[in-house]
């Protein structure tokens, strides 16, 4: 079948918009990783150099004299903490909302989600009071509780979905075959919903990971993380742009190489259950 002049048309279209797109999205990734090998004297050069300029080790102070590696493997084990902390508590949840009716379920579900939608500055002085009171400042175990709590609205909404796309009759079926509450969530609700459990642990990942206004005011020098060690590189003298983006670059491999790896699974897991049979 030969395509018409308007299905051509509409091809190229589609495809500028996407390479647009492409590149609007992968350029901030270059002219990051292009400052993180540049001097001074080039990043404030009054045009942009894309070759011949002297490459700058700007990886060598941070992480070598600087200590910038406890910052970063404070992030992982904050968000890492955070993942293993929120996710079974999301699917107990998720679980009990799908296939219980508890009273005033929605209004809990929705109040859930509500907490979620707003703002972190609108929760920081109580969680500062409240971690302060109980000793915890300046503490990974604190990040981990408050993102926890911050996420785990997102991940109940996703985890949710998940089950309720599974027939209430794989449920009855299991127990009717004698297997017990914990066998039927470990063999059978488990793997079924594998894909929104996987989504949820990625996105909370990710969350936590870039996460920085918490990070700011619940600690200071001892359980900082890698976005909050960031700002040290603005000082008084000026800002040590090629050190920033060098950081920047490591801090990016984490997450980059998270959603490289498992995109299938946040696609299969944000739109399970999204199309359902009757």
């Amino acid at each position: 079948m030969k395509k018409t002049a308007r299905s051509i048309a509409f091809e190229i279209a589609f495809y500028l918009v996407v390479i647009i797109m492409a590149t609007a999205m992968i350029f901030p990734f270059i002219w990051t990783a292009e400052t993180s090998l540049k001097g001074k004297a080039s990043i404030l050069a009054g045009t942009p150099e894309w070759w011949g300029f002297r490459i700058e080790n700007n990886y060598y102070r941070p992480f070598v004299i600087e200590g910038y590696f406890k910052p970063l493997l404070n992030s992982v084990l904050t968000a890492v903490g955070c993942v293993i902390v929120t996710v079974p508590l999301a699917f107990m949840a998720a679980y009990a909302f799908s296939r219980y009716k508890i009273f005033g379920a929605p209004t809990l579900y929705f109040w859930s989600l509500t907490c979620r939608m707003g703002p972190e500055a609108a929760f920081i002085i109580p969680y500062y009071l409240m971690i302060t009171k109980l000793g915890l400042y300046d503490t990974a175990f604190s990040l981990m509780l408050v993102y926890s709590l911050f996420n785990l609205p997102l991940a109940i909404w996703l985890v949710k979905s998940g089950i309720d796309a599974i027939p209430r009759a794989i449920d009855e079926a299991a127990l009717v075959d004698g297997a017990g509450m914990s066998d039927l969530l470990r063999h059978v609700i488990v793997p079924v919903a594998a894909p929104s459990l996987a989504a949820a642990s990625i996105l909370v990942f990710i969350f936590s990971w870039n996460e920085y206004l918490f990070a700011s005011v619940l600690t200071a020098l001892r359980s900082r993380t890698i976005t909050v060690g960031l700002l040290q590189f603005v000082t008084t003298v000026g800002i040590r742009y090629g050190e920033m983006a060098a950081v920047s670059m490591v801090a990016l491999v984490p997450t980059l190489v998270t959603v490289v790896i498992l995109q299938k699974y946040i696609i299969s897991g944000l739109t399970l259950g999204a199309v359902t049979s009757e």
